[in-house]
C-alpha cells in the first residue's frame, strides 16, 4: 500500500528538528518518525551562519527520517525564524477621478504595489493585511464597496536577504525539495491561539534558547511581530560568571532555576552544590536569572508599547522551552502588570506518539508539530527496501502529487525558496499552461468528432441501401437536367 505522510523541518535557535507524521482520519496525527540535530556550531539564534556545516546537519535529518520510515522523502515543509526578522507598516492609495466601485482586481493591484516596496537589504516573505481606508471609513474587506479614495495599510514583514540566500543555498546543496516555506512564529500562533484569542486581542510570545519571538494579534489580524535576540541559553551564560561550566549552568537553571523569587523567600546565606567541592550563593544564583528573564520582559514590554495591554483581552499566551521554567508566569504578570497568562504546554491537537521529545509536552516541539499541521501534501517518495546483494534499492511507494503544490515542484527541484512574487508568477505559468492544454483538448475531441462524422457518413454512403439512394439521386438529377 503507498505510503503517506508529511514531513516537517524546524531551524531552530541552535537545532534543527524534523518529523514524520500521518494525518489519520479523524483529525487525529500520528508521529511516525523524529530527529534532531544540534547546530549550534552553524546556526545561532536561528540564522544560518555556516552553510556546509548546515547542509550536513540537514541531511543527517533527512537520512535518519528515512531509515525510521524505512521510505525515501520527497519534499518538505520548512519552518524558518530567528533574528533578522522583522516588520515595516506601508501605506498603498490609490485615487479615482470618479466613484468606483471596489473589485477583486482593485485589491489585487494594491496587493501587487503593496509588493513591490523595495526595502533595501531585505526580502518581503509575507504581508498581513491591517485593513482599508474606504474614503473615511475602515472596511476589512473593501471588496463590493463604492469610493473615490481607497487606502490599503499592509504590514510586511521582512527578513535579510543574506539570511535568505543562505538558506536556499543549504537546501540546495542539500537536495531538499521544499513543498512550502512557511514563517515558524505565525505557523505556531495558527496552531496554538484560540479564536476568541486572536479575536480579543493577545501575544504570543515564543521563548527559545537564544531567541524570543513575539506576535501580537488584534481582531484576527497579526498587528506585530518581532524576535528578540534573548533565550533561555543567556540565562544560563549569565550563570557561568558564577565560575561553573556551561552544562553544569544549565543543569542547574533547570533543577533551581526560578524567573521571579519573593525577597522574603530569598537566603542569603543558603548555598546551591556546584558539584561534591563547589558552592555557590542562592542569592547570586537568583539574582543571575531574574536579571535577564527581567531584561527580556522588559524587551517585550518595548516591543509592545505601542498598544495598550489591558485592551488586549486575550492576554499573554507562553511558550517555547524557556517557558518551563519555575514561576516564568509570575514574572510576566509583576512586570507587565497583567493577569490574564496562560502556558501552551502542548498544541491543542490529538497527536499519537511514543517518541519522548513529544510525549514530554514541554513546548519544544510545538512549533514543528504546527508545521506538520499546515501541511497538505504527501512527502512520500520510494521505499526503501534491502536487495539479495546487501545493498538498498528502492521501488515506487507513491507517486508525487504536484497538483496540489502551490509551488510547482518542477520550477523548485533545487529547494530553492522561492518569494510570493516568484510563486505567483509560477502559478500564473501553471494556469496558462492548464488553459493552453485544455483549449488544445477541446480542439482535439472537436477534431476527432468531425473526422468520427464523416467516417459514418461515408459507411453509410458506401452501404447497399447508401448506394441505391445515392443512384436514385443521381438519376432524379438528370432527368431534371434532360428536361431543362
Amino acid at each position: 500500500m503507498p505510503k503517506e505522510f508529511i514531513v516537517a523541518i524546524e531551524l531552530g535557535s541552535t537545532k534543527i528538528v524534523g518529523v514524520a507524521a500521518k494525518k489519520n482520519a479523524d483529525g487525529s496525527t500520528s508521529v511516525l518518525a523524529v530527529a534532531k540535530e544540534n547546530a549550534s556550531a552553524c546556526i545561532r539564534k536561528g540564522v544560518v551562519y555556516n552553510i556546509d556545516k548546515t547542509v550536513i546537519c540537514l541531511r543527517n535529518v533527512i537520512q535518519k527520517l528515512e531509515q525510521a520510515l524505512q521510505t525515501k522523502i520527497a519534499r518538505v515543509y520548512v519552518g524558518v525564524g530567528g533574528q533578522g526578522i522583522r516588520c515595516k507598516k506601508n501605506e498603498i492609495i490609490k485615487d479615482y477621478s470618479q466613484e468606483t466601485h471596489i473589485t477583486q482586481e482593485h485589491i489585487d493591484e494594491m496587493r501587487d504595489m503593496n509588493r513591490a516596496q523595495i526595502y533595501p537589504g531585505l526580502e518581503i516573505l509575507d504581508v498581513a493585511v491591517q485593513e482599508y481606508q474606504v474614503d473615511n471609513k475602515s472596511q476589512i474587506d473593501a471588496i463590493g464597496c463604492q469610493c473615490t479614495m481607497l487606502k490599503g495599510n499592509f504590514l510586511n514583514i521582512l527578513w535579510r536577504s543574506s539570511f535568505y540566500k543562505n538558506l536556499n543555498k543549504c537546501m540546495e546543496k542539500a537536495g531538499i525539495t521544499i513543498a512550502e516555506m512557511y514563517l515558524s512564529p505565525l505557523a505556531l500562533a495558527e496552531c496554538i491561539l484560540t479564536e476568541n484569542e486572536r479575536r480579543s486581542g493577545c501575544i504570543l510570545v515564543d521563548m527559545g534558547a537564544e531567541t524570543t519571538t513575539l506576535a501580537v494579534y488584534y481582531k484576527n489580524i497579526l498587528r506585530h511581530l518581532v524576535v528578540i535576540p534573548l533565550g533561555g541559553a543567556n540565562i544560563t551564560k549569565d550563570l557561568t560568571s558564577l565560575k561553573m561550566e556551561e552544562e553544569e549552568a544549565e543543569e542547574l537553571k533547570i533543577k533551581y532555576g526560578s524567573a521571579y523569587t519573593e525577597g522574603n523567600e530569598i537566603n542569603g546565606s543558603q548555598h546551591i552544590n556546584i558539584d561534591k567541592t563547589r558552592t555557590i550563593s542562592s542569592s547570586d544564583f537568583i539574582s543571575a536569572i531574574e536579571a535577564r528573564v527581567t531584561e527580556i520582559i522588559e524587551n517585550i514590554k518595548f516591543q509592545v508599547s505601542e498598544f495598550e495591554l489591558s485592551d488586549l483581552l486575550g492576554g499573554i499566551i507562553l511558550t517555547g522551552g524557556a517557558s518551563n521554567m519555575k514561576n516564568i508566569e509570575t514574572a510576566f504578570t509583576k512586570i507587565l502588570n497583567i493577569s490574564k497568562i496562560r502556558t501552551a504546554k502542548f498544541v491543542p491537537k490529538t497527536i499519537n506518539s511514543t517518541s519522548a521529545d513529544i510525549t514530554a509536552k514541554n513546548a519544544m516541539m510545538n512549533t514543528v508539530l504546527a508545521l506538520i499541521e499546515k501541511g497538505n501534501m504527501n512527502c512520500a517518495g520510494k521505499e526503501i527496501t534491502g536487495s539479495l546483494f546487501g545493498e538498498d534499492e528502492t521501488i515506487d511507494a507513491t507517486p508525487v502529487d504536484t497538483s496540489a503544490s502551490p509551488i510547482s515542484t518542477s520550477e523548485n527541484t533545487t529547494g530553492r525558496v522561492l518569494t510570493e512574487e516568484e510563486k505567483r508568477r509560477i502559478k500564473e505559468e501553471e494556469e496558462r499552461k492548464r488553459e493552453e492544454e485544455e483549449r488544445r483538448r477541446r480542439e482535439e475531441e472537436e477534431q476527432r468528432r468531425r473526422e468520427e462524422e464523416e467516417r459514418r457518413r461515408r459507411e453509410k454512403e458506401n452501404s447497399f441501401w447508401g448506394k441505391i439512394k445515392k443512384k436514385a439521386k443521381d438519376f432524379g438529377k438528370q432527368i431534371m437536367d434532360e428536361e431543362e
